[in-house]
């Protein structure tokens, strides 16, 4: 019995020992990825800060768009936010939830990788360069947030960061800036998979000069010494030369824009182009605004806002006034000589919000305008009125970039720039509106650059419901969410930056 005891223990040793070979091999995933190379981990970085999904658009439809008076809608619970000056906490975390969630902690895990790397410096300077970028749109937004531990949850455990000053970050971020960029080499081989140049050092260098402009000129009210300092580093380094430049992201019928997939389905009926932008584009006979905008004249509800009533015929525009919900939006009918609020003008989603229309986040236009402000102040050589009149162009010649139907002759453009120069006295107002039109669709530029510089002259938002104290919208809230899990950084940032409201103002928006 003993040997027999025997011989089955070694038998099932045997066994087990012949069941353990090639175990491994078998259960090893050939398909799946375990780890992904930083070049990709860094492009879906870039992809996410155009937002994942059309539900996370509602931070910019809701709050930037209609603060800056450019698309509004009347409708309020799910929907309100800036066009009632109104917290609608469901909205104002959209911002920090894309970003920290996605954007922030993919940077993190690139720069982590690639940090040391001589093989990898351009990775890891473009992702220092995006970074930058990625955190003026928080700190923009928000004021006060966590910088220089952000992000580090995995990598060292630090999950309840502190809040830095705003003054701090933007001083890190001209930095980060201006180092990575000229880091940026040549030297190295094309990293061509590389979502927005191929792998094109030059047009990185460009790219990251041309957002170093953009971060200098957002210090112009706070520390103008500081702004020319960097401003003309920035110059000195090359900023963007032509729309080729441009920082683009593309879609297509599958990868859509999310803005306008948000409103050719879910919101089709509830957003409108806002009077105060139709104004003053039909007041200027400007040959944009056909390329915004489309009217479904006579609809009387969402199902006659169909093709056969569409005109873009800049003639019959006519934009929703700002202040009145669904219910008193109809005491404006009559004045405006429309039937319904749904014969209102809308973004046009034949051009600029196609389904597969392209995203853009720093362009040529934009960029001549900055130095067109620049050279008024005296920082850069060049004339304020050469600088205006190149960004007007290069604007609408992007139209271009939504396709053939949305392409301005030059004609147009002509007779446009030689009816509206640079006039004296006028040069900030009218650079700044100019700017106002170029950032159209880019909600988070257009009201940073509102907020600093003070234009277009806007009136305010007559909604009686409103929630604010002064004329506009300086800054959304912090998420309830950083409330419960962060509170204590959350509280002493607010004890230094002021009330966690929407009239607070954020360190570079200085009230002159």
């Amino acid at each position: 019995m003993k040997k027999l005891t025997i011989l089955f223990s070694i038998a099932i040793c045997l066994f087990a020992t012949s069941c353990d070979e090639g175990f491994d091999e078998i259960n090893t995933n050939k398909v799946d990825p375990t780890s992904l190379a930083p070049s990709f981990v860094l492009n879906k970085a870039i992809i996410s800060t155009t937002y994942l999904d059309g539900g996370s658009t509602l931070g910019m439809l809701t709050y930037h768009f209609p603060i800056v008076q450019q698309i509004v809608t009347p409708y309020g619970s799910s929907l309100s936010g800036g066009n009632y000056d109104q917290i609608n906490n469901s909205n104002t975390d959209r911002v920090w939830t894309n970003f920290y969630r996605n954007v922030v902690k993919q940077l993190v895990a690139v720069l982590d990788q690639t940090k040391g790397d001589p093989k990898q410096s351009n990775i890891y300077n473009q992702a220092r360069i995006w970074k930058a970028y990625t955190f003026m749109i928080l700190t923009d937004t928000y004021g006060d947030i966590p910088y220089f531990e952000a992000g580090q949850g995995f990598t060292t455990e630090i999950i309840t960061p502190k809040y830095d000053k705003q003054e701090a970050i933007y001083k890190d971020i001209l930095k980060e800036l201006d180092e990575a960029t000229a880091a940026l080499t040549t030297a190295q081989a094309a990293v061509t998979t590389d979502i927005l140049y191929g792998g094109n050092v030059d047009k990185w260098k460009k790219l990251g000069n041309s957002f170093l402009l953009r971060a200098a000129m957002r210090l112009s009210k706070v520390d103008p010494a500081t702004a020319q300092t960097f401003v003309k580093k920035a110059v000195s380094g090359g900023v963007f030369q032509s729309n080729a430049d441009n920082s683009i992201i593309r879609h297509t019928a599958i990868y859509n824009n999310y803005i306008a997939n948000h409103l050719a389905a879910r919101e089709k009926t509830n957003f409108y182009l806002a009077a105060p932008f139709v104004n003053f584009l039909k007041e200027n006979n400007d040959p944009r605004l056909p390329v915004f905008a489309v009217r479904y004249v006579g609809a009387k509800g969402g199902p006659e806002q169909n093709a056969a009533r569409a005109s873009s015929d800049p003639k019959v525009q006519v934009g929703m006034p700002m202040g009145y919900n669904d219910v008193s939006i109809s005491t404006t009918f009559a004045t405006n000589g429309v039937v319904s609020l749904w014969d209102y003008s809308q973004v046009n989603l034949s051009t600029v919000l196609k389904l597969d229309a392209p995203e853009f986040h720093i362009t040529y236009a934009q960029v001549q305008l900055l130095l067109a402000e620049a050279a008024f102040r005296g920082w850069v050589s060049g004339t304020a009125a050469e600088y205006f009149a190149k960004g007007i162009r290069a604007n609408m010649e992007q139209m271009a970039a939504y396709g053939a139907n949305a392409a301005i002759p030059e004609a147009a453009i002509k007779a446009y720039l030689d009816t509206h120069p640079l006039t004296a006295g006028k040069e900030l107002e009218q650079i700044n509106t100019q700017y106002w039109v170029a950032a159209f669709l880019d909600g988070n530029e257009a009201w940073a650059n509102f907020r600093r510089s003070g234009f277009p002259a806007l009136k305010k938002n007559p909604y009686p419901g409103s929630e604010i104290k002064g004329d506009f919208i300086r800054r959304l809230p912090y998420p309830d969410s950083e409330l419960t899990v962060n509170v204590g950084s959350v509280n002493e940032a607010i004890s230094r930056q002021g009330p966690n409201d929407l009239d607070t103002r954020v360190w570079w928006d200085k009230k002159l």
